[in-house]
């Protein structure tokens, strides 16, 4: 059975925590990685009412957008509601792992899936993020070893492009070597000149990963001393970042742009700051509270910014602007990826039970 490091491995190479803004609290954090798992619950926000849904339910991995711990805590007792919900959910073996502003930023992440279903083309992020550091790996190996060499490198977290896992490339040739009286050649014998069939193995592997890769690769390779090349790769943009923008096939004014937010999202109120009949087309993105987005959205010469909730003075601000702002809920924006993240795990990790809580609800209601 999947591990709770196996999904903390996934979670990692989907939104790695490179993404995550410097204030943000992400990872593994209530828990044991060496856990077992059959039951994942995804929320947005882990509070009483949740963590009771995933103990009745008995979910032993609770993934939440928004991070339990976010401020550094000198006690943990029941005298206070987190500490009360968080003793519960240790006793019941409950583990809890937050991706948050790194699932916002990531490709595929919250803000692109919000982006796509506005319905905008051309979607780039606001603000790029540069490539997590990446070397280049290579390792000579015999042919016998290539498929277990290979299998315990990926196993370890290199060969990863984007959406792609196992990437490599192999090309076969020819080495040579002399092993000295001490050596103990796997192939061959010592004091004389050996030539063998080899593959040369290539695979992209985070710098963070290199230690336990190389670990991973000498338990695996069969010879005593292998031949390793590692290339520093320089930093490029990726599709990752935060916020993101694009525009509408067809232009239309603001009031429209909201009513399809509204029903989009299936938000029960959204605000608008801007002319009702200003026409748009370019339009930014930033889920929950993504306020601070409107600079950068004025200047991407975006005519709108569609986000969560802003602040009174954010507001003022929009409306002396070129850049309208729909506000369409914290829940609203974010909740909807909660579902999709599910879905998501339930496809990589088929033998466990993964649904998205059901009891969450928008904390404010409306008169």
């Amino acid at each position: 059975m999947p591990t709770v490091a196996d999904l903390c491995d996934y979670l990692e190479s989907f939104a790695p925590r490179t993404l995550a803004e410097s204030w943000d609290n992400v990872g593994l954090l209530v828990g044991n990685r060496g856990a077992t798992l059959t039951r994942i619950m995804t929320c947005l926000t882990v509070t009483p009412q949740t963590a009771r849904e995933a103990i009745e339910h008995r979910a032993e991995l609770i993934v939440t957008h928004h991070p339990v711990l976010f401020r550094p805590v000198q006690r943990l007792t029941a005298d206070d509601r987190q500490g009360r919900m968080l003793l519960e959910l240790i006793r019941a073996g409950v583990s809890i792992y937050s991706p948050h502003t790194s699932f916002d930023s990531t490709a595929g992440g919250i803000n692109e899936l919000l982006a796509s279903r506005l319905g905008l083309d051309g979607i780039k992020p606001l603000r790029p993020a540069k490539s997590s550091p990446t070397v280049k790996l290579v390792v000579f190996v015999p042919a016998g070893d290539l498929e277990e060499v290979s299998r315990a490198m990926f196993d370890a977290g290199a060969g990863v492009i984007g959406e792609y896992r196992d990437c490599s490339f192999r090309v076969a040739g020819t080495g040579s070597f002399f092993g000295s009286e001490a050596s103990h050649p796997t192939v061959g014998q010592a004091s004389r000149r050996e030539e063998v069939e080899e593959f040369r193995l290539e695979v992209l592997c985070p710098r963070a990963r290199l230690d336990g890769v190389l670990e991973a690769m000498r338990r695996a390779h069969s010879y005593e001393e292998p031949a390793i090349d590692i290339y520093p790769l320089a930093d490029v943009a990726t599709s990752a970042g935060s916020g993101r923008f694009g525009t509408l096939a067809t232009p239309i004014n603001l009031e429209s742009l909201a009513l399809h937010v509204k029903s989009t999202l299936e938000s029960p109120l959204v605000q608008v700051v801007g002319p009702r009949w200003m026409l748009v087309r370019r339009v930014a993105v930033g889920c929950g509270s993504g306020g601070d987005f409107h600079a950068e959205a004025a200047a991407a010469e975006c005519d709108v910014l569609v986000t969560g909730e802003a602040s009174f003075h954010r507001q003022l601000e929009a409306e002396d602007s070129k850049t309208a702002l729909v506000l369409a809920g914290h829940f609203a924006t974010e909740r909807f990826a909660v579902v999709h993240l599910a879905e998501k795990l339930a496809r990589e990790f088929p033998s466990l039970d993964v649904s998205a809580c059901q009891s969450e609800l928008d904390p404010a209601w409306l008169v």
